[in-house]
């Protein structure tokens, strides 16, 4: 092999190295009992791939119709499902199991993350939900946020989720790549949510911080022109700094038949 052969292999590999590194920058994780405990949740082991992955399931926190309504959660990028276990409080007081998915590489779970390794931990996730006798697998309703929109997205794909909430999510792996001059073809990880949106049928919720500077708010816009059912809702934020979009996620799930009426 010539050297320039060998330099040129060598740029490729150093440049998808540093790829999956910018976009999977997994923060460190201790054993996340404390978080769990105060969530009331319970810890569920997902074979997904060759890799084993961690979920938390989330129960509702009043009496309700059984089996419940259910929310997919997937995190962003620099985030851990620990990070998330009281966040939903809402939704579970409205009936809601909520189960908050792992990526491979993340936390506790084996492997290592890539566009293929997520989908096949959210596939693992949504047939648990599907199979659990507490959750009705007709009102699994995917939630990403940041790269989480694009992991429930390509999800869409290959499962029947009754709903999509995208928050603070981009268009394309590629589209948030070419603003630094990268060119599409050596991206191994995509995220092709446009893509995805236009085959989902179902109903979908796009919300996004006007004042977001990670991922622009054009990207909203153009995910919800590619789906015939979508809404947008622009909030005063940045993208680390939202409020939790409840009231809103839960008028759009009402709109839609999506909510359970609540034992009282």
């Amino acid at each position: 092999m010539s050297i320039a052969a060998i330099t040129a292999v060598l740029a490729v590999f150093l440049w998808t190295t540093a790829e999956r590194t910018a976009l999977y920058p997994a923060p460190p994780a201790g054993n996340g009992e404390d978080a769990l405990r105060a969530s009331g949740g319970e810890r569920l082991w997902l074979g997904a791939g060759d890799s084993r992955v961690e979920a938390w399931k989330l129960p509702p926190l009043v009496a309700s119709e059984s089996p419940s309504p259910a929310i997919l959660f997937a995190h962003g990028q620099s985030e851990l499902v620990d990070h998330w276990a009281l966040a939903f409080d809402e939704p579970r007081k409205e009936g809601f199991s909520v189960l908050l998915v792992e990526y491979p590489g993340y936390g506790r779970s084996g492997g290592s993350p890539s566009e293929a390794s997520v989908l096949a931990a959210m596939r693992a996730a949504f047939d648990a939900a599907a199979g659990d006798p507490t959750i009705d697998p007709q009102r699994i309703v995917g939630w990403g946020r940041s790269l989480g929109g694009g992991a429930v997205a390509a999800l869409s794909r290959e499962r029947p989720l009754a709903a999509l909430v995208l928050e603070s999510s981009f268009t394309s792996v590629p589209d948030m790549a070419s603003k630094l001059g990268v060119p599409p073809s050596l991206l191994r990880d995509r995220y092709d949510s446009v893509g995805a949106l236009g085959a989902f049928p179902g109903p979908v919720l796009v919300v996004h911080g006007e004042r977001d500077d990670v991922v622009p708010v054009a990207h909203a816009r153009r995910i919800a022109d590619a789906s015939t059912r979508a809404e947008v809702e622009i909030l005063a934020c940045g993208h680390n700094d939202c409020p939790r979009p409840w009231e809103r996620v839960r008028s759009f799930l009402a709109a839609n038949g999506l909510l359970r009426p609540v034992a009282r």
